[in-house]
């Protein structure tokens, strides 16, 4: 092979539309764009207008609430954590926290880390995470571990 050669494989790149070239080609004299008319011209910025009729985005009702300072949560069932430690990417005789749990590629970095009660845990380990539910604590209980929450700060006025 040399350099003068190479070529992208058949098909990976596809050619421009010829616009305006005779009738033949299904796209000559108003090159698709109908006659007249705002959509014939440059510069059309249209999507979701109706024709002054109020557009649908803004007849439907809004519903709901985005609560503005929701904690977003990387989840760890209890199935993926038994399977890190027993492929070693995890050593349950140690502490295991966040970066443990970062360091075995189980969550991304600098996020808070919630444990859920899915799957099968066997091994013993003390696990420090921000939130976990009931069954997942008692999983892990259940198997001589133990959870560690942070703890809850109190609230203001107290």
């Amino acid at each position: 092979m040399k350099l003068n050669e190479i070529r992208d494989n058949e098909g990976a790149r596809k050619g421009r539309k010829r616009l305006g070239r005779g009738i033949g080609s299904g796209l000559g004299k108003t090159s698709g764009r109908g006659h007249k008319g705002q959509g014939a011209r440059t510069g059309v910025a249209i999507k979701g207008f109706e024709g002054g009729q109020m557009p649908l985005e803004r007849r439907v009702p809004k519903r709901g609430f985005k609560k503005p300072f929701r904690e977003f949560f990387q989840v760890v069932n209890l199935g993926r954590l038994q399977a890190a430690i027993d492929s070693g990417k995890l050593d349950a005789k140690k502490d295991i926290d966040a970066d443990a749990l970062v360091a075995a590629g189980l969550v991304r970095k600098g996020e808070k880390v919630r444990l859920l009660g899915k799957g099968e845990l066997t091994a013993k380990i003390t696990i420090a995470v921000t939130g976990a539910t009931k069954a997942a604590i008692e999983a892990v209980e259940k198997a001589g571990g133990k959870v560690v929450l942070p703890e809850a700060a109190p609230a203001a006025g107290e």
